[in-house]
């Protein structure tokens, strides 16, 4: 009987932390309408398709995607117009390269093809074959070569393993999937810690050649973030008769599990997840990513109310309470970079376009919890 009577009470109390602690979804729009409103009107959408505005862009699909403002996939359309449904513009193909770098010969580098998944959301939205030509042109070549190497950094899962699945769902090939899960082995390969279950930025991290400032594993957060918010992303839109499905939701598990357990009181995530003190202080593009992962598993019931719901919610109250500013700005985001910096100082106006992208994200997400 005591032990009936115990889960009875946890049933209720869990019961009361949802009905009480989860927002509501006018909130959620309330401040997912307040920041991207203000970065609409104070940036423009033409620029570049690099990284850094696609991601933003993807963001900003997703809010179009919950809130059905007009002006939002207008704003993603526009940036989508201005750069010919193209990423990087060589049409060379002895030229192209995975390797860093920003010209246009860098055609296989994942910071250049991350517009492929606006360009496909562009594109169930209006099916004009201009919007994924590129895409299917680039993708497809890169899946005929022989190397399995493109995948080489963490951000670099978030940056193409969506377009993979997107691009499946949008030609029906399998070799898109196929791809994806080589693509994908070979990054873990790598980068991934067995014991951690988290990914390291990229190979020339891993422990105990690097070390953090106090001789720790250095995890950087957005990193991880990417790698949380990729995997999400992927399964989400993968067939349920994919024969990885289950591998991908094993370690998205495990990451999810190893990102909850270095989580700030206050919500938030440092720099270096496993070193508090290498890189103390808020920072909002890697609290978002991980916000969103865990949303998503919420949502999708892949992760249990009970261990991730308190977690998460604390993540997003530092969000909007901390991280959103009074003019709808977005603070405390990590510039441009590839780990925790220490001595980096941020404040409540730093901010960067990506990472208001990995808010509207969250923000998407969130106002679907219940």
């Amino acid at each position: 009987m005591k032990r009936i009577g115990l889960v009875i009470v946890a049933f209720f109390t869990l019961s009361y932390i949802s009905a009480q602690s989860i927002p509501a979804k006018s909130e959620v729009f309330k401040v997912l309408t307040k920041v991207n409103d203000n970065w609409q009107k104070t940036h423009s959408p033409c620029v570049a398709p690099f990284w850094n505005y696609a991601v933003y862009q993807i963001g900003n699909m997703e809010a179009y995607k919950v809130t059905h403002r007009d002006d939002y996939l207008y704003y993603a359309s526009c940036w989508a117009a201005h750069n010919n449904w193209i990423g990087a513009t060589s049409d060379n193909k002895a030229e192209w390269q995975l390797n860093y770098g920003e010209d246009s010969s860098h055609v296989l580098f994942g910071d250049w093809q991350v517009c492929f998944q606006v360009y496909s959301d562009l594109y169930n939205v209006d099916k004009d074959a201009k919007r994924i030509a590129r895409a299917k042109e680039v993708m497809e070549y890169e899946m005929s070569l022989k190397r399995v190497d493109f995948w080489w950094w963490a951000d670099g899962l978030f940056m193409v393993m969506p377009v993979m699945t997107k691009m499946y769902n949008i030609t029906k090939n399998q070799l898109y999937l196929q791809k994806l899960y080589e693509y994908y082995r070979y990054a873990e390969s790598i980068m991934y810690d067995n014991d951690e279950h988290l990914f390291y930025r990229d190979a020339k991290y891993v422990y105990p050649n690097h070390k953090s400032i106090n001789d720790k594993k250095d995890f950087w957060a957005r990193g991880n973030g990417w790698v949380l918010a990729a995997l999400a992303r992927v399964i989400d839109e993968l067939p349920k008769t994919d024969v990885h499905r289950n591998y991908y939701i094993t370690k998205y598990k495990l990451i999810a599990k190893a990102v909850i357990a270095c989580q700030q009181k206050e919500g938030y995530w440092t720099r270096s997840m496993l070193d508090a003190d290498c890189a103390p202080g808020y920072e909002t593009s890697g609290t978002a990513l991980f916000t969103f992962g865990l949303a998503w598993g919420l949502n999708h019931g892949l992760l249990d109310k009970a261990t991730y719901l308190n977690p998460t919610l604390k993540a997003w109250y530092y969000l909007q309470n901390t991280a959103v500013q009074p003019d709808g700005s977005l603070g405390y985001m990590q510039p441009i970079g590839e780990r925790a910096i220490p001595g980096q100082t941020l404040n409540s106006s730093s901010t960067a376009d990506f990472g208001v992208g990995a808010f509207l994200l969250a923000a998407s997400e969130m106002s679907r919890l219940k």
